[in-house]
């Protein structure tokens, strides 16, 4: 392309903004009202404008080019100069929009959820998506603000923030035990079956763990879902490696050999610079930190 013929449209750069984010020009379309031509022809517009691509095609979206990082900035400008029009009762900055946020089944339910909870009661207009899903940080993060992955990620134009530790542990149903007996060292596992992940579909090196401490403990119920671990062990199918914050939940579940089979794994949250620049964004990442802190005795298996 030649150089810049025009001024940018300020409007041109907020689809930019919106774009940049989700990384789907469909996304962005939903979100502003658009059809997904619209949004081409002024992306199209805005290169014209500037003198260069400021998105290139990726694997399953769009990313930002250099120029297009540097057009982003001006559009978050626009987008700052545009909400500050904006105020709640009492003066405050409102906040709105919608913040998507991909963690693990449990991580979802009992500190994403509730994060999203307190974001939504201090601010009514920010939205909250929650994807459950057990798997690695995607290096192409198209339409999602915030990832929440088990282990330390390595990641691109990204940024990784340590949110803190949780422990597995190995439990059996008060019945289970009963008629079973309870293991009386790791050697002793081998007798008892084992509730955890379907081992070829499990994405995330840091929870393939069996092996470790338990390699002659044969499967039983296995799944791609913790909460179907923690219904399954309660439903006397075996032992069940689970996270201690969901299995100390119910009084039917009993820990075994809690010293020998104590696996502590990380949580890590992953987003874009860019993203994390959105108010509602860093609103929501700083509330499910509040929640981590608030829950660190819980998720470590301590009472």
């Amino acid at each position: 392309m030649t150089g810049p013929s025009r001024r940018p449209s300020a409007d041109d750069l907020l689809i930019l903004l919106a774009v940049g984010r989700t990384g789907r020009y469909t996304t962005a379309a939903d979100e502003l009202g658009l059809n997904h031509t619209t949004i081409s022809r002024r992306i199209a517009a805005l290169e014209l404008a500037v003198g260069g691509r400021v998105l290139a095609r990726v694997s399953g979206g769009w990313e930002l080019t250099e120029l297009g990082r540097e057009a982003l900035a001006a559009a978050e400008a626009v987008e700052a100069a545009v909400r500050s029009l904006s105020t709640e009762a009492g003066g405050k900055r409102a906040l709105e929009g919608v913040v998507r946020v991909s963690a693990t089944d449990g991580f979802s339910a009992y500190i994403a959820a509730p994060a999203a909870a307190a974001v939504q009661r201090e601010h009514p207009n920010v939205a909250v998506e929650i994807v459950a899903a057990t798997r690695r940080a995607s290096q192409q993060r198209s339409g999602l603000d915030v990832e929440v992955v088990v282990g330390e990620p390595t990641v691109h134009r990204a940024k990784a923030l340590r949110l803190g530790d949780y422990c597995l542990g190995l439990y059996g149903s008060r019945d289970y035990l009963a008629d079973h007996g309870s293991p009386a060292n790791v050697a002793d596992l081998q007798r008892f079956p084992l509730v955890y992940f379907i081992d070829s579909m499990l994405q995330v090196d840091d929870l393939d763990l069996a092996p470790s401490f338990a390699p002659a403990m044969r499967e039983s119920v296995t799944s791609t879902n913790v909460f179907v671990h923690v219904e399954a062990t309660r439903a006397s199918a075996g032992l069940g490696l689970l996270p201690c914050f969901m299995a100390d939940r119910h009084p039917d579940l009993v820990r075994v050999l809690a010293t020998e089979v104590s696996i502590r794994l990380t949580y890590w949250l992953v987003t874009r610079e860019e993203t994390l620049r959105r108010p509602e964004v860093s609103a929501v990442v700083e509330a499910i930190g509040a929640r981590m802190a608030d829950q660190r005795t819980v998720l470590l298996g301590a009472h």
